[in-house]
């Protein structure tokens, strides 16, 4: 079966358009079939099938399976971490291009490949007729902020085996939708940076959930940025952070399961009032946390 490719996700400016919306992508697209197999075996037997399903588009993902037999895994040139069951996690970028190559390679060297078609997105993106403001920081802002900026790389590059990444999540809570992903600002020509999550604003201190199973790989408050910040790790390179908290729940190393309590909403760090800024990372991919959780009811 060939993949079924979601609609075009138009500009929104509302939570409750994109709602509406979000229905073109609650279907998943399934490969099960052969791809295309090179090396010196590849003529004395067909590859076993690679199945994956999931939301072929900008900011979207793919849940799949490796034959028995496979070394290793890549989506482009990104590494993919094989569960023992041949199970994998692979994601595409906000930004990423309309095709990327999924290859497998067999112990016997023989490779698999298959080209993903990537369905491209319409942001929503503002033109401003202003000059965009200079993005550099003073010397005293960034010695504050340097060990701030050094814990977040650090806490995203953790891998605590954790299986998060198999479960269709959850929203961590349910409220107005403020900010969407993917929006940007075009200053004169000079394109801002995106929105890289999405706010969701049920009032302050309302409590806050973890979406999926994972491990607590940073849990901080008083940054000058995000305030309070949570970082979970789903596994296989996934992770979870959670911004502007009024208190945090958890502490770091604590593994959470889907559902669990993990801090209140609040308007800490850099906020212009009380919201919960959710955002997912796949390695250095960003995602849209719409496509992993359907419509919220």
């Amino acid at each position: 079966m060939r993949p079924r490719r979601p609609a075009s996700f138009r500009a929104i400016a509302s939570g409750v358009a994109a709602l509406a919306l979000l229905a073109a992508f609650s279907g998943s697209a399934l490969r099960a079939g052969a791809p295309t197999v090179s090396g010196a075996s590849a003529s004395l037997a067909p590859l076993p099938a690679l199945t994956y399903d999931g939301k072929l588009t900008q900011g979207g993902y793919i849940r799949g399976k490796a034959p028995p037999g496979a070394a290793s895994a890549a989506l482009g040139e990104q590494s993919l971490e094989l569960a023992e069951d041949g199970g994998f996690f692979a994601a595409f970028d906000r930004d990423s291009p309309d095709t990327l190559e999924l290859r497998v390679t067999l112990a016997s060297g023989d490779i698999a490949r298959e080209t993903l078609s990537i369905t491209p997105r319409k942001w929503f993106i503002q033109r401003i007729n202003l000059p965009k403001r200079p993005s550099g920081a003073s010397e005293a802002w960034w010695k504050r902020r340097e060990p701030e900026y050094n814990a977040i790389v650090a806490a995203r590059a953790a891998r605590t085996g954790a299986q998060g990444w198999r479960q269709d999540f959850i929203w961590p809570v349910k409220g107005r939708i403020s900010g969407m992903f993917g929006r940007q600002r075009i200053y004169r020509g000079e394109a801002g940076s995106y929105h890289s999550g999405i706010d969701i604003a049920p009032g302050n201190g309302v409590p806050f959930v973890a979406p999926a199973d994972g491990v607590v790989v940073l849990a901080a408050t008083g940054f000058s940025l995000e305030g309070g910040l949570i970082i979970i790790d789903h596994g296989a390179g996934l992770n979870s952070a959670f911004l502007h908290c009024s208190r945090i729940a958890v502490e770091q190393g604590e593994a959470v399961s889907q559902g669990q309590y993990i801090g209140n909403v609040g308007s800490s760090g850099r906020a212009t009032g009380p919201h919960l800024h959710w955002s997912l990372k796949w390695n250095d991919a960003r995602l849209d946390p719409l496509l992993f959780t359907g419509p919220m009811e």
